[in-house]
């Protein structure tokens, strides 16, 4: 029988808090088992899912995408270094349009806030009479890449 670990020696393990590791199960990255008095019992193998998920948050993926990720190894596996190449190559083009959304945005920065009056809404150079309102809320000349839900990081 492999080796089970309590929800303490799993946070301290990954660097983890427990809130995160009870979050991340309730939404199916992770799972445990029971004992009689109802305690979580994790196999060892959750410390390289959870390695998984937060190299790919660190990436940008949001956990539903995570989730979809993982669902595509063999149940109850572990993901392997091949399994982690395989799923990463597919992210190299979100990296590439995200360092290229974020070079614009260095490039760029000092532009509007160079004139001092911090009001896409007002300034006659970026956005005369905020046409940008006409295209939505947000910041609508900010790269897409760079607009996307942020991802929330957990309390490890």
């Amino acid at each position: 029988m492999a080796e089970l670990l309590t929800i303490g020696e799993v946070s301290q393990r990954s660097g983890m808090a427990a809130s995160a590791l009870r979050y991340y199960e309730t939404q199916g990255l992770i799972s445990s088992s029971r004992t009689p008095g109802g305690a979580r019992r994790f196999p060892r193998s959750v410390l390289r899912r959870l390695a998984f998920v937060r190299a790919a948050q660190n990436v940008g993926l949001t956990l539903p995408e995570v989730r979809a990720a993982l669902a595509t190894l063999p149940e109850g596996r572990t993901p392997s270094a091949r399994d982690w190449a395989r799923l990463s190559s597919t992210w190299q083009a979100r990296l590439d349009e995200q360092i290229a959304a974020l070079q614009q945005l260095r490039d760029g920065l000092s532009s509007c806030i160079g004139c001092g009056c911090l009001s896409l809404t007002r300034c006659r150079l970026s956005n005369p009479g905020d046409v940008a309102a006409a295209q939505g809320p947000g910041a609508r000349w900010l790269s897409p890449a760079l607009r996307r839900a942020s991802v929330v990081p957990d309390a490890g």
